[in-house]
């Protein structure tokens, strides 16, 4: 059985950082690209970031690009995603995500998800 189990939501001011974990069982991340998802309310989700495995390349949502870095842990099994600079646009639920070969900003082109980490950036 495939679970993601994300950690490391939480509530900052503008400007602060937070490091996202997303901890995988049930199939090995190494072979999979991976993507973080974010959901505000009342609004639709929308891909922040993606690490491939085709190709080993990563890529970014304009908004966070020079905020964010997602990495993967494979000895862990685990994905992260470092957000500094936080600004109260990045709130919401963050969810990770797996799927097969390459990346995709469609949330709906993922197999697997985690239950999602509350972030909420607020003065």
């Amino acid at each position: 059985q495939v679970q993601l189990v994300e950690s490391g939501g939480g509530s900052v001011q503008p400007g602060g950082s937070l490091r996202l974990s997303c901890a995988a069982s049930g199939l090995r991340l190494d072979y999979f690209s991976l993507g973080w998802f974010r959901q505000a309310p009342g609004k639709e989700r929308e891909g922040v970031s993606c690490t491939s495995s085709k190709d080993g390349n990563t890529y970014y949502k304009d908004s966070v690009k020079g905020r964010f870095t997602i990495s993967r842990d494979y000895a862990n099994n685990t994905l992260y995603l470092q957000m500094n600079n936080l600004n109260p646009e990045d709130t919401g639920i963050y969810y990770c995500a797996v799927r097969y070969p390459t990346c995709a900003w469609d949330w709906d082109a993922y197999r697997y998800w985690g239950q999602g980490t509350q972030v909420s950036v607020s003065s």
